[in-house]
């Protein structure tokens, strides 16, 4: 029986960039196929995210909250 491992993330905001804004805004351009790579390649590193958790915030596949000016989500990563 695999083994899951629950991670949480909490985008926080800066100065220069609203999380809430910035994650809304690559939800909405990954609807269009062409883009989906460069907007979770642009989330990831961003947050310093690893790709399958930015790619499933990013996709839709992971729900996500807001809290004040921060994203929280969490993911399941198959760990054996």
């Amino acid at each position: 029986m695999p083994v899951y491992k629950t991670t949480i993330y909490r985008l926080q905001s800066s100065p220069a960039v609203y999380a809430p804004g910035l994650i809304a805004w690559a939800i909405n351009g990954a609807h269009f196929k062409r883009d989906r790579a460069m907007l979770i390649k642009l989330v990831a590193d961003s947050y310093s995210l690893p790709r399958p958790a930015a790619s499933a915030l990013v996709t839709g596949k992971t729900p996500y909250k807001v809290d004040g000016e921060t994203v929280v989500f969490e993911t399941k990563e198959k760990t054996s």
